[in-house]
């Protein structure tokens, strides 16, 4: 197995120039470059990320990602990356079926231009995008989001302290399905959703239009989920008010399912907006425990929220 940072890095950048070959032209190759340019013509490698054990590389124009050791890797994201590839108008489509280097799952896509965190955000966007994804039918053989289960795992990853004692005493508050003592209610919504959206899962394409990437959690889900993070993120005041405005706005005027058109969203919201603060905060206090430091205001801010959530004692 590649376990070496360096030698899965120098994989991954092979991979992405194989890839940009086979499709002509060299990625990052200046305009009017031959195909079949020699590989040393492509720009060097850009790492755009390394963190939680994945590794994204940028190749010019492709980006190959090495995925999490512990996630599916088999069968159920081949599926996924199917239905991506199905779906061009709202996803970025694979380059090519997943491959194994050393014993890691890596998969090869275009590469998309990300939200720029100080330009203007493109809350409408994320908003229309769900909408429409949400209106998809259901593709055969879509797999199940199962993502919930997360946040008991990160609950029990907890060192004792004060923040650790609000964040428990907020996960009591959950369905007991969610932290992992019973079966997920039949019924419910189920569409199909992106399971782990924020503004990191959208780039431009080369046409300029927004797409939708990472799909190792799409699949058939309660639609509410897609919407969680960034209700949590209000509901814990990190998020602007006008921001979420804009998002829940279009999402509505784009006819989503996930909240009733003419009544509370938070009737549908709640539970995975409670969900997803929970998780957020523990993720913080983990992250700051493993840096050595002391958690900065928005992270205090999650804390603060799961100390209003047991205090509301909302029923689980």
């Amino acid at each position: 197995m590649l376990s070496d940072r360096s030698g899965l890095l120098a994989s991954l950048a092979d991979l992405g120039r194989a890839a940009a070959g086979s499709a002509g032209a060299p990625a990052g190759a200046p305009a009017g470059a031959p195909a079949g340019a020699p590989a040393g013509a492509l720009a060097e490698p850009e790492v755009l990320y390394d963190r939680h054990s994945v590794l994204v590389v940028r190749l010019g124009d492709v980006v190959v990602k090495a995925h999490q050791p512990d996630r599916d890797g088999g069968p159920l994201l081949e599926r996924r990356m199917e239905i991506a590839a199905g779906l061009p108008a709202l996803l970025l489509r694979p380059l090519g079926p997943r491959r194994e280097i050393g014993g890691r799952v890596v998969t090869v896509w275009p590469y998309g231009t990300p939200v720029d965190p100080a330009g203007p955000l493109p809350w409408e966007d994320g908003g229309r995008l769900l909408a429409e994804l949400h209106a998809v039918p259901v593709p055969p053989r879509a797999p199940g989001w199962g993502r919930p289960a997360r946040v008991a795992r990160l609950v029990s990853r907890l060192e004792d302290g004060p923040a650790a004692v609000e964040i428990r005493r907020a996960f009591a508050t959950l369905p007991s399905w969610i932290r992992g003592e019973a079966d997920e209610p039949a019924g419910g919504a189920r569409c199909l959703i992106h399971g782990d959206w924020h503004l990191g899962q959208m780039v431009q394409d080369a046409s300029g239009a927004w797409r939708l990437i990472d799909v190792e959690d799409l699949g058939a889900g309660d639609p509410a989920w897609d919407l969680a993070r960034p209700a949590a993120l209000y509901s814990a005041g990190v998020l602007p008010p006008d921001d979420w405005e804009r998002l829940l706005g279009a999402y509505q005027a784009a006819g989503g399912p996930a909240v009733p058109p003419h009544a509370n969203p938070w009737t549908t919201l709640d539970v995975p907006a409670r969900t997803l603060v929970i998780q957020i905060a523990a993720t913080c206090v983990i992250s700051a425990r493993e840096g050595d430091r002391p958690l900065e205001e928005p992270e205090r801010a999650l804390v603060d929220a799961c100390r209003r959530i047991s205090t509301a004692g909302i029923p689980a």
